[in-house]
């Protein structure tokens, strides 16, 4: 059996897992990590349509700066082939790009106390995305992962209308908007929303997907940082505790969310 046939045989979660492997996540800080993302952001958005063109070819916004946002790069073969950026809202930090997109559903939400995790500038190279079909699975497992850390109570997808069968299919996402303007990009997106407190779905994802399983460990490289303000700190780490203290609880953990914002 030749090498393209053995591949199509084997299925879609083992050759998932076997990409997972050959996968790093990086949390993107250098300044030149920081412009090849905005680079890759920028080709992914012209290529749909979604953005004008623009002379430095760059697309970033203020979020990218953010103390609630973690802007990830996935390399393989040490190239960058897909990123993704994870807000947390949360009382003490509320202003993510949904909730300012999405003020009226999602304000009350966190004038509740409710921390949501919100997902975007999700993008996928070209070439990377042929040649791994997987990738963009293993991209919003970041998404997956981060709910689980911050211990969220939604999940948000902001997504084109064309979109949102995925964001239903894989993560239980349900449409609460019709499409509207979203900052920096030219066409309308829509708000869905997924609650993150259903232990069903959970183990629904997880068995459909065993490569978004993790360790508290994993979760934590990615996630903590050594300062935070003191405000998100305590409000963080009140719903931190309750999540990650003992991993044989993590068949209760709560269930994620994507955004293509």
């Amino acid at each position: 059996m030749g090498a393209a046939a053995l591949k199509l045989a084997r299925g879609f979660s083992d050759r998932a897992t076997d990409l997972l492997d050959r996968l790093d996540y990086r949390l993107i800080e250098t300044d030149d990590e920081r412009e090849q993302i905005f680079r890759l952001r920028y080709d992914a958005y012209l290529r749909e349509g979604a953005i004008a063109p623009n002379f430095i070819k760059k697309l970033s916004d203020r979020f990218d700066d953010a103390e609630n946002a973690w802007t990830f790069g996935l390399h393989v073969d040490g190239k960058i082939v897909s990123s993704i950026r994870i807000c947390v809202s949360s009382p003490a930090q509320p202003m993510t790009p949904a909730v300012e997109a999405f003020s009226d559903l999602l304000e009350p939400e966190v004038k509740r106390g409710q921390i949501i995790v919100d997902p975007n500038r999700f993008v996928t190279a070209g070439k990377a995305a042929e040649a791994f079909p997987e990738l963009p699975y293993l991209t919003v497992r970041l998404a997956y992962l981060a709910s689980v850390y911050f211990n969220a109570d939604i999940g948000t997808a902001t997504a084109r209308r064309e979109h949102q069968a995925f964001y239903k299919r894989v993560f239980g996402c349900k449409p609460v908007s019709e499409p509207r303007s979203y900052p920096t990009v030219t066409k309308p997106l829509l708000l869905m929303l997924v609650g993150c407190r259903s232990e069903s779905a959970h183990q629904k994802i997880l068995a459909r997907y065993p490569y978004f399983r993790s360790t508290f460990f994993e979760r934590r490289m990615l996630f903590e940082r050594p300062v935070l303000p003191r405000r998100t700190a305590a409000m963080l780490q009140a719903k931190l505790s309750s999540a990650n203290i003992n991993e044989a609880a993590e068949a209760a953990a709560p269930v994620a969310s994507i955004g293509r914002g």
